[in-house]
């Protein structure tokens, strides 16, 4: 479904990162993952290698924040390969503080990754994309950046932002043959669920109507379609993959 396309994948060393680079990979794009450490990419790099050789895939771990530093990992990337088709702006944190003990600083590193960094990497990316005809940008939502959470704010209101930034790039590129979408996702078994126990799981489980917790190929699965041109038509959409959930 990608033969061809060149995708660059923040956050992409685990959970749905990972999933969507290996889903990318599976469907034959050539795939730039970011990480947010030299060990983790690596690692990360190595282990989509032993599942396939074939896998046209490398890493970099770029500052997020830092725009010009940021600016020249994308120039590295179209001077490796020609061009930047995908965008999935994936990397982000969360935090469940009360707002009674919520630090300024902690609420600022929450906008910094989940929003600042989106704005970053896709300013990077549209120029090149404009350049060249068109291009895929895609952003990691979130349910609560439709429902809200009862604790740590600042998480949902970085997601809030991320799908304001998604219906306003969208019709602010659209012009460029550039869709943006995103994709909200809902209760994922990612490595942080692994540790918490399973009479925790159990009521998160019965509040959602398919009846079980989400799995990062799920998350995958719907950036490949809206990356695909199957979605040609689709722009400035927030894609619940949540079985229905309410938070």
């Amino acid at each position: 479904m990608l033969e061809g396309k060149v995708a660059v994948v923040t956050g992409g060393t685990r959970g749905i990162g990972f999933a969507t680079v290996k889903k990318f990979l599976e469907n034959n794009a050539k795939v730039v993952l970011f990480g947010s450490k030299e060990e983790s990419v690596k690692k990360a790099v190595e282990e989509l290698k032993r599942i396939d050789e074939g896998y046209d895939v490398i890493g970099f771990y770029p500052n997020l924040n830092d725009f010009n530093g940021l600016e020249k990992v994308f120039n590295d990337i179209k001077e490796r390969y020609g061009k930047i088709d995908i965008l999935v702006n994936n990397a982000g944190i969360s935090a469940r503080d009360s707002i009674y003990d919520y630090k300024t600083e902690d609420f600022n590193k929450i906008i910094n990754l989940n929003v600042n960094a989106v704005f970053n990497c896709t300013k990077a990316a549209c120029k090149m994309m404009k350049e060249q005809g068109g291009g895929v940008i895609l952003n990691t939502s979130s349910m609560v950046s439709i429902y809200g959470q009862a604790a740590g704010c600042g998480y949902p209101a970085s997601k809030f932002a991320v799908n304001g930034l998604t219906k306003s790039l969208a019709r602010e590129l659209g012009p460029d043959n550039i869709r943006v979408n995103a994709v909200a996702p809902g209760v994922i078994y990612t490595d942080m669920m692994k540790d918490v126990p399973e009479e925790l799981i159990k009521p998160v489980i019965a509040g959602i109507p398919l009846g079980r917790i989400g799995k990062p190929e799920d998350i995958a699965n719907a950036f490949l379609f809206l990356a695909s041109d199957m979605a040609s038509y689709v722009t400035g959409e927030i894609l619940s993959v949540d079985g229905a959930a309410r938070s």
